[in-house]
């Protein structure tokens, strides 16, 4: 098998996404059903915005499929945007006659105003449109097609949500898996699951939604942490002997490459900062005749590479830039200090994140175990 990669291109409110996958191995039979449920769990969780109510995403397979089964070709996948309906004159491809409202004051926190900066643009909606969370719809298409070749080895990911708003929705989940405590943790997983907020703990979850409607009340957006697990995988994936062979390097490249997460921790962390040694490192212990480890803080992952334990990950989220109560910003046409734009968007959207985080982790352990 060769390295695979992908690529994808496409605008929030253009006609359609696109991901185009290479080095993908042939004769693998795709599970349809299973990519559109992944990409209808991103699309789920309360305190999303109007526009989940407008789309329904599809995965279109137009490449590298015949008859239920991958041929070693390059893969291409469309999402499409149904709001292009609305768009198609604002979003055209080529030029139209009619004057077309340009967007010139950045919010805060988000893309704008690096964006007219770095490409020298004079709208702020080619800013907006690339780098939306649409984006990772067919990044999901991605880490669908990984999951289901992962399952060739085993390798399972799940995902739950520790927080949001700074309200539990989880416990000490996360720290029970770092100290290898005995949880039953397919239950969990399928309580998460059932989830709108992906949480472990049911009775958490009417405080949580209180939290997020007081957001919405007041204008506002939350952000949270969330986790995600990968069972399965054995020792040897990654390296240390090199720099850009470390899994937990990797990882987290990946996991920070989603919309609004600002920080990502490998097992322990940042804990593992303020402890010392002896209540940090996971002693290696014989186990009916195998070597494991007594304990998990390492996250699965020492000198960069697996070590057979389950691989922990864990991220924020800030709130989403959008405000209802906006911000101060500068309107660049002018040169004036005005309120930050609005824009459509969602008040928390940490539950989809961590199905996306599932879905960019699944994706960076195919990748390294085809290298």
């Amino acid at each position: 098998m060769s390295q695979i990669r992908y690529l994808t291109a496409g605008e929030s409110h253009g006609q359609t996404l696109v991901v185009i996958i290479e080095g993908f191995p042939a004769n693998l039979e795709i599970n349809f059903e299973q990519i559109d449920k992944e990409l209808a769990r991103r699309q789920s969780g309360y305190g999303r915005g109007g526009r989940m109510k407008i789309e329904t995403d599809k995965a279109e397979f137009i490449a590298g499929v015949r008859f239920g089964k991958t041929t070693g070709a390059p893969i291409a996948v469309l999402v499409k945007n149904k709001d292009w309906e609305n768009w198609g004159t604002k979003m055209s491809v080529r030029p139209v006659d009619e004057e077309i409202e340009k967007i010139v004051i950045p919010r805060p926190g988000h893309a704008d105003l690096v964006g007219v900066t770095k490409y020298d643009l004079n709208d702020i909606r080619n800013s907006i449109e690339r780098s939306s969370a649409r984006e990772t719809a067919v990044r999901v298409v991605a880490g669908a097609l990984a999951k289901q070749l992962l399952k060739q080895y085993g390798v399972e990911i799940f995902s739950f949500v520790e927080r949001i708003g700074g309200v539990e929705g989880s416990g000490d989940l996360y720290q029970k898996l770092l100290n290898k405590e005995t949880v039953d943790f397919d239950n969990l997983m399928k309580l998460a699951e059932a989830s709108e907020l992906r949480v472990t703990e049911p009775d958490s979850e009417s405080q949580l939604k209180d939290k997020i409607r007081e957001a919405k009340k007041e204008g506002n957006t939350l952000g949270g942490t969330f986790a995600v697990i990968a069972k399965g995988l054995v020792a040897g994936v990654g390296s240390f002997v090199h720099y850009d062979r470390k899994l937990d390097s990797a990882l987290a490249h990946s996991i920070m490459s989603i919309n609004a997460v600002k920080g990502v921790e490998i097992g322990a962390g940042f804990t593992t900062a303020i402890k010392p040694g002896s209540e940090i490192h996971d002693e290696i212990i014989l186990s009916d005749g195998s070597i494991i480890r007594k304990t998990n803080r390492a996250g699965g992952i020492e000198g960069g590479t697996s070590n057979g334990e389950d691989i922990l990950v864990r991220a924020a989220m800030k709130p989403i830039a959008t405000l209802m109560m906006p911000l101060k910003s500068v309107d660049l046409s002018t040169f004036t200090e005005v309120d930050a734009r609005r824009e459509r968007s969602d008040f928390t959207a940490v539950p989809a994140c961590a199905v996306i985080g599932e879905s960019v982790v699944a994706w960076t352990l195919a990748e390294i175990l085809s290298r």
